[in-house]
């Protein structure tokens, strides 16, 4: 393997486990989360938390296996892109100005998992042993992972109001 497929690999693995820590902690208890998703303004908030948390497992398995990476990618796009537009943009960009925090983290993730999707998986992965890396990279996988952003949007407008004691 070069050192470009252990970056990629490295890069990828990284993003997956903070996802699958993410989706782990909402599962755990996933009433405490749907209590956090109402206070934040979530319609539904039950739905919208249990989507929340095995929508973060499945992105986080299929980042850290290299499966299906660009829609893996979308899914970390469109849950970044919700909690931009549901709290973090309130905030500003620094993650240290206030205790609720900015989105720089948000967006970093975000902007990683769409240059991951479209530099492709790299060698150690799933898609590379089924070959669907050359078809799902490239501008496609940038436009897959993309599209998370008009998904988030579309979560938000169906499910978000936000609190009239937000910032």
């Amino acid at each position: 393997m070069s050192a470009y497929d252990w970056a990629l690999l490295l890069g990828r693995v990284w993003l997956g486990v903070v996802m699958l820590l993410h989706g782990l902690n909402h599962a755990r208890s996933i009433d405490g989360t749907a209590k956090w998703f109402a206070s934040v303004g979530f319609r539904q908030p039950r739905l919208n938390a249990t989507l929340s948390a095995f929508g973060e497992l499945a992105v986080g398995a299929g980042l850290v296996a290299g499966l299906l990476t660009s829609f893996a990618a979308m899914g970390l796009v469109t849950t970044m892109t919700v909690a931009f537009g549901a709290i973090h943009r309130f905030v500003g960009f620094f993650v240290f100005k206030r205790p609720d925090e900015g989105y720089e983290y948000v967006a970093t993730l975000a902007v990683f998992a769409v240059v991951l999707a479209t530099l492709g998986p790299g060698q150690a992965s799933i898609d590379h042993a089924l070959d669907l890396d050359v078809k799902l990279d490239g501008y496609v996988g940038m436009a897959i992972a993309a599209a998370g952003v008009l998904l988030g949007a579309l979560q938000l407008a169906a499910f978000w109001t936000r609190p009239e004691n937000s910032a």
